[in-house]
């Protein structure tokens, strides 16, 4: 991942959103098939020292890659709806995903 500008945020909209699905795919295929991670790991990719402004961003990228069977979001280790999480989620690989 490239970190050229991180400390630029992305501009919101598809530009931003896009980056930060990208961030959350690239972080989770450097770690193990099992493992999770948060949304600040990936606001934190894509926006360095400004990432606070990209957590709900990035919860909602997660939700699209939900959507399209990328991952899956889960609370206290097991799957949950996105549409009606509520606190800290974290973000793990589909099991039926790649």
């Amino acid at each position: 991942m490239d970190h050229g500008d991180r400390d630029k945020a992305p501009a919101p909209g598809r530009e931003g959103g896009q980056q930060l699905e990208a961030a959350i795919l690239e972080l989770l295929a450097a770690r193990a098939a099992t493992s999770s991670i948060c949304p600040s790991d990936a606001a934190r990719a894509v926006g360095g020292e400004d990432w606070r402004g990209l957590m709900e961003p990035a919860r909602s990228a997660a939700r699209r890659l939900v959507q399209a069977g990328e991952v899956e979001i889960t609370q206290g280790g097991a799957v949950v709806d996105p549409a009606t999480a509520k606190g800290p989620i974290r973000i793990r690989r589909a099991k039926h995903g790649r």
